[in-house]
């Protein structure tokens, strides 16, 4: 049986990817436990909902507060609540570069589309999904990508795609989107859980831009 893997996670909205997988984590479908969930919105429903289920909770704003001093708060609250991989779930806010740094390798981030396409500052939610329509793109998809500096072109993990649908609207692609982040994001929990990936992640030479869109992990880092 693989261990149970320790995890922050970030959010700013909803907290629907928080529930589903704080679910999946107590049922034991999943190899992890959510030991602290950060938000940076003190009134998102993100933190309402991690209350209900017993999880501890951490309001950081980042507004009024210098992107190093932030950092280091973030990276404390996480440190001292054992977390070993940080998830972000729909967290708006753009990561200072010191809390990029210090969790290098350790950080993975969801985004609902196939990176490279529709991501980058300002690309989120539905927004995102409204973009796939008006392209008329055939298939869109969820991402789970490790997190460096560049919003949203850290080091791809898993991509699974989702085809778009005739009548689709952005909330009936949304729907179908975020399951397909849930099946990337628990296989990206097991093969840490597992050891076939190693925390933190060193991704080899020349795979930095590496895309699979097919569904199924990359082949994890050498030894």
């Amino acid at each position: 049986m693989p261990r149970r893997l320790t995890l922050g996670v970030l959010a700013s909205g909803e907290g629907t990817t928080l529930d589903a997988l704080a679910e999946q984590a107590a049922g034991g479908h999943v190899p992890a436990r959510i030991a602290i969930v950060v938000s940076d919105r003190p009134y998102a429903p993100v933190l309402e909902k991690a209350r209900r289920r017993g999880l501890a909770t951490s309001v950081l704003p980042l507004k009024g507060t210098s992107p190093d001093e932030w950092s280091a708060r973030a990276t404390k609250v996480l440190t001292e609540a054992g977390v070993e991989l940080v998830v972000l779930a729909g967290f708006l806010s753009i990561l200072p570069p010191a809390f990029t740094k210090a969790w290098q390798g350790r950080a993975v981030n969801i985004h609902p589309s196939l990176l490279p396409r529709y991501g980058g500052k300002g690309l989120y939610g539905d927004k995102v999904h409204a973009a796939v329509l008006a392209a008329g793109d055939a298939e869109t998809g969820a991402t789970i990508h490790l997190v460096n500096d560049d919003v949203d072109g850290g080091p791809v993990l898993v991509q699974q795609k989702v085809l778009v649908e005739r009548g689709d609207t952005p909330e009936s692609l949304r729907h179908r989107v975020q399951a397909a982040e849930r099946v990337a994001l628990y296989s990206v929990i097991s093969r840490f859980a597992e050891g076939d990936w190693p925390l933190p992640y060193r991704d080899p030479p020349g795979r930095a831009r590496s895309r699979r869109t097919d569904g199924d992990p990359l082949t994890g880092p050498s030894a």
